[in-house]
């Protein structure tokens, strides 16, 4: 299965990454390996995450306060948020067409 960020996904992922790069060396490295492993994971398994609103399914990260919000799509698992969880809960709805 394919994986698509929407750009505003990718946007905020790349910004995670920096921010705890900034806040220790390698710490955003960590992020980012996380994300990409549980991206992974979900292209084998899409229904793993959460049913969450609508047709959009969520899954958590371990180590970090983050949540994948995502679709599956016959032809790929779109990626529509990286979000905090403390961020204002479904900010992202907009994104979902």
């Amino acid at each position: 299965m394919k994986v698509r960020f929407l750009v505003p996904a990718r946007e905020e992922f790349l910004q995670a990454v920096e921010f705890y790069e900034g806040q220790s060396s390698g710490l955003g490295a960590e992020f980012l390996i996380e994300v990409e492993e549980k991206v992974e994971s979900l292209k084998g398994a899409p229904n793993q995450g959460a049913p969450y609103i609508d047709e959009v399914r969520r899954t958590l990260l371990r180590r970090f306060p983050y949540n994948i919000v995502y679709l599956i799509e016959p032809d790929a698992l779109v990626i529509l948020a990286i979000a905090h969880q403390r961020r204002k809960p479904g900010y992202w709805k907009n994104r979902v067409r």
